[in-house]
């Protein structure tokens, strides 16, 4: 060798590796939610989503009886129209609300302590009954106030009511839950909510780090902060760990920047922008995105009503999971078939390409297209594949043998 030594380089190298390996450890492992159901905590009860479900699957039914009515009104393909109907009515019968949050933020409003206390104690109970009759889906959690907007000490009086009254009732924290933290501004709100957290799990005899959170990015302070740099990472690094995913809120982002009312819409390039940042900024942390909601719901059972929402709906989830965002939020039981005829249909079009990429691959051949793949691309599609059978749009059985 011409250098007589590199033993300073390697440990140097090994340093800068690690380092990264600890800032960016992958993607997340373990079952992505294809929504969060938003219901406010007044309306929410032990049977909301089946309620949801049942509404649901009556719309489905109704409005889209055979393949070819539920292929025109959600723009799929003739050869997989009757595959993506029957998987998802079995869906919406078995599984229709994967995420619910019950919300004690602007889908609930401002109400007098007493009143908010009251539906505190009539969540936990449904959330109690829910579990232990085996019928909460499989995330969950509660939204609570801002602290950006002076509602700090009602958010903080909200959730320790809650996981108090929990605890007492069902002596443990059902699995699945999370918190989610709105209209954040500053990564200062962020540090105090955590500090906040570890003040309750010690309070409740909770384990350490058990509270975690998701971030709900609808300002443009956090997208570019103060110092002209993105904000989000920051906000990240202010939560020690416990933030669990981002969610992009549509109408309180596209109101701050000043968009006329028509077009704020998830599919308006200003949003473009914002979730093209929180790619680029949370690639490879761990820590999911998901998309915002839809505000269109069908004002009647009119199948011109149903199907005007479903179009809507159905495009803006296509629009996500084009943009590799692969959760969104969802208001209103309508919103279910539709979410599920798109995941399902983008996921069902072109699936045995897909297989057979990834087969091929493992066979060290080219795929069916005569392409030799990238192992990076061929991880896309390994997800891809793994993401349909998580939702329920693919067997297991069908995918390719390690």
């Amino acid at each position: 060798m011409s250098v007589s030594t590199i033993e300073d380089l390697s440990e140097r190298i090994a340093a800068v590796r690690a380092e990264h390996a600890e800032r960016f450890p992958g993607p997340a492992t373990g079952r992505q939610p294809v929504h969060t159901v938003y219901v406010p905590a007044d309306r929410f009860s032990r049977t909301t989503p089946a309620e949801f479900g049942g509404e649901a699957l009556r719309l489905f039914n109704t409005h889209t009886p055979g393949a070819g009515s539920f292929g025109t009104a959600f723009g799929l393909e003739p050869e997989i129209a009757a595959l993506v109907r029957e998987r998802v009515a079995a869906k919406l019968a078995s599984e229709p609300v994967e995420d619910v949050r019950i919300d004690f933020e602007d889908g609930y409003g401002v109400r007098p302590d007493a009143e908010e206390d009251g539906h505190v104690a009539q969540v936990v109970e449904a959330v109690a009954t829910s579990y232990e009759a085996r019928e909460l889906p499989h995330y969950w959690g509660v939204r609570v106030k801002s602290f950006a907007d002076g509602a700090h000490d009602r958010s903080m009086r909200t959730l320790d009511g809650f996981l108090t009254a929990l605890r007492d009732r069902l002596g443990r924290l059902p699995g699945g839950f999370t918190i989610t933290f709105p209209k954040v501004v500053s990564a200062a709100h962020v540090e105090l909510f955590v500090e906040y957290l570890e003040r309750l799990e010690e309070s409740l005899g909770l384990p350490p780090g058990i509270l975690r959170f998701e971030v709900q990015v609808e300002t443009p302070q956090v997208i570019i902060d103060t110092e002209g740099r993105t904000g989000l990472r920051d906000v990240v690094e202010a939560g020690k760990g416990r933030v669990t995913a981002a969610h992009f809120g549509v109408f309180d982002y596209t109101a701050a920047l000043g968009l006329p009312p028509q077009e704020q819409r998830l599919d308006h390039p200003a949003c473009d922008f914002a979730r093209d940042v929180m790619q680029v900024t949370l690639a490879g942390t761990g820590i999911r995105l998901s998309d915002g909601s839809t505000n269109v719901i069908p004002r009647n059972d009119g199948p011109d009503e149903v199907n005007a929402a479903w179009a809507v709906h159905a495009a803006h989830v296509r629009h996500s999971l084009r943009h590799g965002f692969y959760q969104g939020w969802d208001l209103h039981p309508a919103h279910l078939p539709s979410r599920y005829a798109a995941v399902y249909g983008f996921h069902l079009d072109g699936v045995d390409e897909v297989i057979g990429r990834v087969r091929a691959w493992r066979e060290q051949s080219a795929g069916p297209d005569g392409v030799l793949d990238e192992p990076a691309t061929v991880r896309a599609l390994t997800d891809r594949l793994r993401r349909a059978v998580d939702c329920g749009a693919l067997d297991e059985s069908a995918l390719p043998k390690e």
